[in-house]
């Protein structure tokens, strides 16, 4: 199976507390690439099955949010924003550096797997612009020494 038996379990109890099986599709995608990394092929066949959807519309559903990969990222996924207010305070700089610092570009991961980095759109930090998130740790007001700080903490924590 594509997730854990106890994962699957949980799914099947908590479409009960929802109008439709298809209601609770983005929660089970999103705890499936928690789970798994990403969201296989398999993940999607499965899930599709569950919810009485077809492949296709459950396609559909991923790529619309960009949250959502369908390949393994790395440990840690370093999203950028690069919306208006995060490019007004210098976020274009900021993904620059970050390409830069870890030798990838967009949805790219590095060798060893430790990190991915993505362009995003609004990542809802706008007062604290620039902001990034990685995995699921938000820091704002970055400049390129303090987005140092941060991948060297993930660097760290990795060694834990």
């Amino acid at each position: 199976m594509a997730i854990s038996e106890k994962l699957d379990a949980f799914f099947s109890e908590k479409m009960k507390e929802y109008p439709t099986s298809r209601s609770f599709l983005v929660p089970m995608l999103l705890y499936s690439q928690d789970e798994i990394g990403y969201v296989s092929d398999e993940v999607i066949a499965h899930l599709a099955k569950k919810t009485g959807l077809t492949e296709l519309e459950v396609r559909n559903v991923i790529s619309y949010y960009s949250m959502l990969r369908t390949k393994p990222a790395g440990r840690y996924n370093v999203q950028v924003c690069t919306n208006i207010s995060c490019q007004l305070r210098g976020a274009d700089e900021l993904f620059a550096h970050c390409k830069k610092k870890l030798g990838i570009g967009h949805k790219q991961t590095t060798p060893d797997g430790m990190f991915s980095l993505e362009e995003v759109e609004c990542i809802g930090a706008c007062s604290w612009a620039p902001a990034v998130q990685v995995n699921y740790d938000f820091h704002e007001n970055l400049t390129p020494q303090k987005m140092d700080a941060v991948l060297e903490n993930c660097r760290k924590k990795a060694k834990q």
